[in-house]
C-alpha cells in the first residue's frame, strides 16, 4: 500500500474539491434529470414513484462515488445514463413498469457479469492514449464553447463569470472557480433571476416496484440500454480517466457499479455507469492542484448525490432555479484545463495525430447512430482511421 493510501482522505479534502463535486452534480442534474422523468413517466410511473427514481439514482451514484473513489484512491465519478433514459422515452412504449423493472435488473446483471468476467477491462486495453484524449475533447468542446454561446442571451453574467475566472487564475488559481460560481449567483440574484419560490423542502421515499420480464421487455429495453449504456457512458468514461492520467482497475469498478445498479433497479435505478463529461471535473486542476487528491473532489459529488436522492423534488427545484447560462459558464469554466489538456494530449504525438484528430472531430459533431452516441462513434472512426495508416500499430 503506498502514502497515499495510508493518508486519511479528510486529511485530502479541500474547499476547492467539495465545489468541484457540487459542480459535477449540479451540472449533471439540471443537464438531464428532465429526461429521467420523462423517461419514468413513459413507463407509467406516478409521482412518488418518479420521487423514488430520483432516491435510487442518487444514492446508487452517492455510494459508488464514494465507496469507489475511498477504494481506489481515484476520482470515480458515477452517473445515469442519459441515452438510456432518452431511449426509454422514445422506445419504451407498450412496455409496463414491472416489465420495465425487470429489464433494467437484467440490463445491470448483464453489466456486472461483463465487468466480473474482465471482458470489458481487456477491450479498453486496445484504445490508444491519443485517442482516448481525442474522444475527451471532442466530448467537452461544446461545454467550452457555451462559456461565449452564453454572452449573446446573457451578456453581463456570463462576462462577469469569464472575468471572474480569469482574474482568479492569475492570482488565487486554486478559488478561481469558487469565486465564479460566488459571482455568478450575485449577479443572478441581482438581476432576479434565482427563481427560489418554488422550493420547498420534502424528502423522497422509495417504492418497491415488482420487477417482471417478458420478450418485449427484454428487446425493447434492457438489450438496447445493455448496449447504450456500455457503448455510450462506460467506454468514454474509461477513456475520460485514462486521458486524465488514472489507471484504476476497471473490472471491479464495472462489476461493483452493476452490483449497485442491479440493488436499486427495483426502487427505478433505470441505469448507473461511469461518468464522462462531469467526471472531467473532478479530474482536473480545479478541483487540485495535486493529481493524487482529486478523488476527495468525487466523493464530495457522491455526498451531494445522496442528498439529491434523499431530497430529490427539493434539489430538482433547486437547480431549476438557476439560470441556464450561469450553469452554462461554470461548466465550460470548470472544463477549461481539462480541454487544453486533452488536446495537447491527443495532438502529441506526430504519428497518431491524424486519427486523433478524427475522433476528436467526429465527438465534437454530435453524431449518433442507433441510440448510440457520438462518444462511441468518436472512437471507431480514430480506430478505422488509426488501422489505415498504421496497420501494423493499431493492430
Amino acid at each position: 500500500m503506498d502514502v497515499v493510501a495510508r493518508r486519511a482522505w479528510w486529511r485530502d479534502l479541500s474547499l476547492p474539491a467539495v465545489v468541484a463535486g457540487f459542480i459535477t452534480v449540479l451540472v449533471g442534474f439540471a443537464s438531464s434529470a428532465v429526461i429521467v422523468f420523462q423517461a419514468a413517466q413513459a413507463v407509467g410511473a406516478d409521482q412518488q414513484q418518479i420521487a423514488s427514481w430520483m432516491w435510487a439514482l442518487g444514492l446508487g451514484m452517492g455510494i459508488t462515488c464514494i465507496g469507489l473513489s475511498l477504494r481506489y484512491r481515484v476520482p470515480v465519478v458515477t452517473a445515469w445514463s442519459t441515452p438510456g433514459a432518452a431511449m426509454l422515452v422514445v422506445g419504451a412504449g407498450g412496455v409496463s413498469l414491472p416489465e420495465a423493472i425487470g429489464a433494467f435488473l437484467l440490463a445491470a446483471v448483464l453489466g456486472t457479469v461483463l465487468g466480473f468476467s474482465g471482458v470489458f477491462a481487456r477491450l479498453m486495453q486496445r484504445v490508444p492514449l491519443a485517442l482516448a484524449a481525442g474522444m475527451l475533447a471532442g466530448v467537452l468542446l461544446r461545454f467550452g464553447l457555451d462559456v461565449f454561446v452564453s454572452m449573446g442571451s446573457q451578456f453581463g453574467l456570463a462576462l462577469a463569470m469569464f472575468v471572474t475566472w480569469l482574474v482568479g487564475r492569475r492570482w488565487l488559481p486554486r478559488y478561481a472557480v469558487i469565486a465564479t460560481l460566488l459571482v455568478g449567483i450575485a449577479v443572478a440574484l441581482a438581476q432576479g433571476q434565482l427563481l427560489l419560490h418554488d422550493v420547498h423542502l420534502q424528502l423522497a421515499m422509495p417504492v418497491w416496484t415488482s420487477p417482471q420480464l417478458s420478450w418485449a421487455a427484454v428487446a425493447s429495453v434492457a438489450l438496447p440500454l445493455f448496449v447504450v449504456t456500455m457503448a455510450s457512458q462506460n467506454i468514454p468514461g474509461v477513456a475520460v480517466m485514462r486521458a486524465s492520467g488514472y489507471q484504476a482497475p476497471i473490472s471491479p469498478i464495472i462489476s461493483w457499479i452493476g452490483v449497485a445498479n442491479s440493488m436499486l433497479a427495483p426502487f427505478g435505478a433505470f441505469a448507473l455507469n461511469l461518468a464522462a463529461i462531469t467526471a472531467a471535473i473532478c479530474m482536473g486542476r480545479e478541483a487540485h492542484e495535486d493529481p493524487a487528491r482529486r478523488y476527495t473532489a468525487a466523493m464530495a459529488a457522491g455526498g451531494f448525490y445522496v442528498l439529491v436522492g434523499l431530497f430529490g423534488a427539493t434539489v430538482a427545484a433547486l437547480f431549476a432555479a438557476f439560470p441556464k447560462e450561469l450553469i452554462a459558464c461554470l461548466a465550460g469554466i470548470a472544463l477549461f484545463g481539462t480541454i487544453g489538456n486533452s488536446l495537447a494530449s491527443a495532438l502529441a504525438v506526430e504519428r497518431d495525430r491524424e486519427a486523433a484528430l478524427v475522433t476528436f472531430l467526429v465527438t465534437a459533431s454530435g453524431l449518433s447512430l442507433w441510440g448510440i452516441g457520438s462518444a462511441f462513434w468518436g472512437l471507431v472512426a480514430g480506430g478505422v482511421t488509426l488501422l489505415v495508416l498504421r496497420p501494423r500499430a493499431a493492430a
